[in-house]
């Protein structure tokens, strides 16, 4: 018995110490378990118009300032290299959005007026499809471009 209830004294400690460290996360306005509960939803959600919203988005609007750089050709389905860059001023969130993947939202870089909204990567492609460079602004607006990628072998499945 006595292992029991030091093992349970343990555990309440321990939960009080999770709750207290949640406690002064939120207090600054961060809470690590809303976050990751928030990115793993919006990396799981099945739609661009829906990881847009869920990533703080509105309605997508095409633009001519939200550049995407990627080939029109992929060879390798598994590492398909792009960029993303804007000038505008507001920004706050540059999102890589892939049409047909299992799951939509493949990057998400936050931005701030200390970050240049430019930035490279790889991205898996399940299959041909549509590319979308997302920039969600400071009022909510979400401004895009797109391009369709063919994916010709090595695709990641789905």
């Amino acid at each position: 018995m006595k292992t029991s209830f030091s093992h349970s004294a343990k555990r309440r400690d321990s939960l009080k110490q999770i709750a207290i460290l949640s406690g002064l996360l939120a207090g600054v306005g961060y809470s690590s378990f809303a976050v990751a509960a928030y990115n793993k939803a919006s990396f799981d959600s099945k739609s661009v118009n829906e990881a847009t919203k869920l990533q703080g988005g509105g309605n997508l609007a095409e633009s001519k300032e939200v550049l995407l750089n990627a080939p029109d050709y992929a060879e390798n389905g598994a590492a398909v290299a792009l960029g993303v860059s804007t000038g505008l001023s507001g920004v706050r969130k540059i999102l890589i959005l892939v049409e047909k993947n299992p799951a939509s939202l493949a990057a998400s870089f936050e931005v701030s007026e200390w970050i240049e909204a430019n930035f490279s990567t790889r991205i898996k492609m399940s299959q041909t499809s549509d590319v979308y460079a997302v920039a969600v602004m400071a009022d909510g607006r979400a401004l895009f471009s797109k391009k369709e990628v063919k994916v010709t072998v090595g695709s990641c499945g789905g």
